[in-house]
């Protein structure tokens, strides 16, 4: 998915002027963001391949000596119980069993958000509901906690893309009069 995904990001910026590294065209970062992508895709693929898989470990040395006759010698009770998988190690075969939900429901809802409401509510608000509902995903994260995430990047993004790369940003939108 990564590697078609910035294969296609890539293919796609060069219909624009790439420019070059000290004069960046429009198609200059989504080209070589594209690049980034479906290099990482590529490298995720190569590890699931080139990994050894942890299940098909060697067994245990002292697991079964088996003499000329063809009979094993017995293995002792403990050697078997430390080299046994319990039923809670073993894989679950649903597909989505190891989806972690709230995380995953939350940043979607935060990413979301600010798409919806950048443009109504301002940099100011919109950055605020998406620091709060970001600040959900994490479990046990309190009230005054998530307040405290959703002000810091709050300001934080008011200072670097306001104050540092002097964007014109409407820090309150179209819905409050700004």
């Amino acid at each position: 998915m990564f590697t078609g995904l910035g294969a296609a990001f890539a293919i796609g910026a060069l219909g624009y002027d790439l420019g070059s590294l000290l004069e960046m065209g429009p198609g200059y970062v989504p080209f070589a963001l594209g690049l980034v992508l479906a290099g990482l895709g590529l490298a995720t693929v190569a590890k699931a391949y080139l990994a050894p898989d942890p299940d098909l470990g060697e067994a245990p040395a002292d697991a079964a000596v088996s003499d000329a006759t063809g009979v094993d010698d017995a293995v002792p009770e403990d050697a078997v119980a430390e080299h046994a998988v319990s039923d809670a190690d073993a894989l679950d075969p649903r597909p989505l069993a190891g989806i972690q939900w709230r995380p995953t429901v939350a940043i979607f809802a935060a990413v979301t958000f600010f798409a919806v409401t950048v443009d109504g509510l301002g940099l100011l608000l919109a950055t605020f509901g998406t620091g709060l509902l970001a600040a959900l995903a994490r479990q046990g994260t309190g009230p005054v906690r998530a307040l405290v995430i959703a002000a810091g990047l709050t300001l934080a993004s008011w200072v670097i893309f306001v104050v540092l790369l002097q964007l014109r940003l409407a820090l309150l939108g179209d819905w409050l009069g700004g």
